[in-house]
């Protein structure tokens, strides 16, 4: 999840957020816009994730068995799709089936190289790494309404706690799949994908637990940041996303509060959100974790790659004011087939409240 503010300040990155683009200019290649960053796994599908993340597993951790991970995937399949008793389904536009899909997929390649990478130790091996997969497949359930919150519109109005929800699901999922043992290490390390606490203030006693969280947190900046349509989806639903959960503009003491005003306010300010968490949270805070999946891809890295395209292409639109060239319409994966209709709807009421307060209507007089 992208936390609004984040990004604040000058911060150097010539190479990714230059407003002149990349020193060196980087093919857009045609990619589908549901498949991962190397146009191999449909992200949107669980049968074809599930399989490219079984291979990865069984592959990484040769004899390991497979059954926890297996029902795993197919219990986050059921959560997602509304097919779980209690739970209505994820209804959030941007924090998706597939954003969550595509995360999971970064996270197996992320530990794969690693592993790879540390044949002589200090190895993760496959039973905390399963404890990472399943954290990264159930990162952002606390996005999704239990059927006692069918009063609350939409997911979406819990962005500032989703976190902290998720981490109370996994308390409660975790032992059901025998991995009871690692409650009190996954509900700490899945706030390495969240802003609800810094992150140094995310403690576990085993470096290696602090590893996976890393690796977990990248996971979910590089899933987003690397999506082929990830800034028609900024300015579409991330920021509907954000006005649903009082971030992109919230009523104040002395009148509403605006960090976003529009999806293209929130577009603008991407280069900038982009080099800081690359810098920062990604660099300085997580160590260079994406690089641990550059072993199997012949040292090379479709992930950053691929967000160096999209800052590229980003900064052109800027340049020239060319914003009708983001046309993209990917679809929307979740329980509701008109989702992306029934969120603007909630997202104009909602505007309309924040601007009618009594604060706004004194200020505006």
């Amino acid at each position: 999840m992208r936390l609004a503010g984040t990004g604040a300040g000058r911060v150097n990155c010539p190479e990714f957020c230059s407003p002149r683009g990349p020193r060196t200019r980087v093919p857009r290649a045609y990619r589908r816009s549901d498949f991962d960053v190397t146009d191999t796994v449909q992200v949107s599908s669980p049968p074809a994730v599930r399989a490219a993340v079984l291979q990865l597993y069984s592959d990484t951790w040769p004899g390991a068995p497979r059954h926890t991970l297996e029902a795993a995937l197919g219990d986050f399949e059921r959560l997602f799709t509304g097919q779980t008793p209690g739970y209505l389904g994820v209804d959030t536009v941007y924090h998706d089936l597939q954003h969550s899909q595509d995360v999971v997929l970064a996270m197996a390649r992320l530990m794969a190289g690693y592993e790879r990478g540390h044949q002589d130790g200090p190895r993760i091996g496959a039973e905390r790494g399963l404890m990472g997969m399943v954290t990264a497949l159930f990162h952002d359930a606390g996005y999704i309404r239990e059927t006692g919150e069918s009063a609350i519109p939409n997911g979406a109005v819990f962005t500032r706690n989703h976190v902290t929800r998720s981490a109370r699901y996994l308390a409660k999922y975790l032992p059901t799949v025998g991995l009871g043992d690692w409650v009190p290490v996954a509900t700490r390390i899945v706030h390495f994908t969240g802003y609800e606490m810094p992150i140094d203030s995310v403690r576990v006693d085993d470096p290696r637990d602090r590893l996976v969280g890393h690796l977990l947190g990248t996971a979910d900046m590089l899933a987003q940041m690397a999506d082929r349509c990830y800034l028609e989806k900024c300015r579409d639903r991330l920021y509907a996303e954000f006005v649903l959960g009082n971030v992109a503009v919230h009523a104040g003491s002395d009148g509403p509060k605006v960090l976003y005003g529009s999806g293209l306010d929130l577009l603008r300010q991407t280069p900038k959100f982009i080099s800081s968490t690359i810098e920062n949270r990604l660099g300085k805070a997580f160590g260079h974790a994406y690089r641990h999946v550059e072993p199997l891809f012949g040292g090379d890295n479709p992930y950053m790659n691929a967000i160096r395209q999209n800052v590229e292409y980003l900064n052109g639109l800027m340049r020239g004011s060319r914003w009708p060239m983001l046309r993209r319409n990917p679809p929307v994966f979740t329980v509701d087939p008109d989702a992306m209709t029934g969120v603007r709807t909630l997202l104009l009421e909602h505007l309309k409240e924040v601007w009618k307060s009594p604060t706004a209507r004194i200020n505006a007089g």
